[in-house]
């Protein structure tokens, strides 16, 4: 697909990156059969391949509108397209920079801008989010059942190990996984320390940047990604051996930092460096001889959700199943695991209508084999789906952990 660009975009890097990555395009319509938004209500718009034509669009006239900006607010950022695509599309990185383009170009109303800043500033800043966190789970069990179910149950992570191993990796804390479930992180730090590795936490790292970033705040999410570099690398030059994740949202955008700050002189090279230094959890893992873990005995049939960040942006589809498989899990039978449950980031705020029959959709499909528990690899998937979910729901790290006990 060819871009005649508008005037106003010649010199300008991210109209030539957006008609560079557009080009790929065929127009031969395979993502409309695994994209979410397209499936939920079949509005072309809401279709990969109408959004790009509503990008595409946008660079030649110059502007757009609102409508424009609602039909790419409505895209979940799944990437199910890109695993699709026969002509290797990079379709979520366009939308970024669509979205980019249009909070400059279309400026919102006033409270809608105003509520997006406040949930991106509140959610990026573990602080600030797991103080207003806490006092709402003391109030939880006073307010109405289907308000209480938003608030996730306080977690006891239990303790980390303190001793240091020759082995060291650095920790990315998170934002909302630090305050809302905690046990993930730490289950992983004594999965690490039972292997022989040492997981550490860099004191003035925080959010990877995803919220600010994919809600089109790129100038905000790319200080978030300088700030991380910049307290972990001192720990790099140390011989740190790699950087950890255990939240695959995090992750997909973690090994995006090179691309995404290449423009900076003063951070191109040590981005590049980060990006190649992360790894998610079950990448660490499924290197590693896990027999000295000794799980113990799994709560029956486990069914495993692959979240989409993991599936199509980390290409890691079967991972976390062949794992646990391997730890002696049973594991149910699921449906439609390309499918995406609806959570997105914000979208499950932003978008709730929508979100929540995805949602709907993504347990039945989960559900079809009774299973009695169900695990995923990111926060905000274990949020969302645990919100309805008749079985309970829980990062697949802690039915490794060594401290695990299933029956509680």
């Amino acid at each position: 697909m060819h871009v005649e660009a508008h005037p106003r975009y010649r010199n300008d890097p991210q109209a030539e990156r957006a008609s560079e990555l557009i080009s790929a395009c065929v127009h031969c319509g395979f993502c409309l059969a695994t994209c979410p938004t397209y499936l939920d209500e079949a509005d072309e718009r809401d279709s990969p391949r109408g959004r790009i034509y509503l990008i595409k669009q946008l660079l030649e006239a110059g502007e757009a509108g609102s409508a424009t900006r609602t039909h790419l607010d409505r895209c979940l950022t799944c990437r199910s397209c890109e695993t699709t695509c026969p002509s290797g599309m990079q379709y979520g990185k366009l939308l970024d920079i669509g979205r980019g383009m249009l909070e400059e170009q279309v400026p919102r109303p006033p409270l809608e801008r105003g509520f997006r800043a406040l949930l991106r500033h509140i959610l990026s800043r573990p602080a600030l989010f797991s103080g207003l966190l806490k006092p709402a789970q003391l109030v939880a069990p006073l307010l109405p059942q289907a308000l209480a179910r938003k608030i996730p149950p306080r977690q006891q992570p239990g303790s980390r190990p303190d001793t240091v191993h020759a082995r060291r990796m650095l920790l990315l804390e998170g934002c909302v996984q630090a305050a809302a479930t905690p046990a993930t992180n730490a289950a992983l730090a004594r999965i690490l320390d039972r292997l022989g590795i040492s997981l550490e936490a860099a004191p003035g790292a925080g959010c990877c940047g995803a919220v600010n970033y994919h809600l089109g705040a790129h100038s905000d999410g790319l200080d978030n990604m300088r700030r991380n570099i910049d307290a972990w690398w001192p720990a790099v030059e140390a011989g740190a051996e790699a950087i950890v994740s255990s939240a695959t949202g995090c992750g997909s955008l973690l090994v995006d930092y090179g691309e995404l700050l290449a423009h900076d002189p003063d951070y191109a090279d040590r981005a590049r460096r980060i990006s190649a230094l992360c790894r998610d959890a079950a990448e660490i893992l499924a290197e590693e001889d896990l027999r000295s873990l000794k799980p113990a005995p799994g709560p029956g049939p486990v069914a495993v959700h692959t979240p989409c960040s993991q599936q199509h942006a980390l290409k890691q589809p079967q991972l976390v199943k062949q794992i646990l498989a391997a730890a002696g899990f049973q594991l149910s039978q699921t449906q439609d695991d390309h499918l995406c449950c609806g959570s997105a980031g914000t979208y499950s705020i932003l978008q709730k209508q929508r979100s929540n029959r995805l949602r709907e959709r993504k347990l039945l499909a989960l559900e079809a084999g009774k299973p009695q528990l169900i695990v995923t690899a990111n926060v905000g998937c274990q949020l969302h789906l645990g919100e309805q979910s008749q079985a309970p729901v829980r990062h697949w790290l802690e039915l490794l952990d060594p401290a695990a006990d299933h029956g509680n």
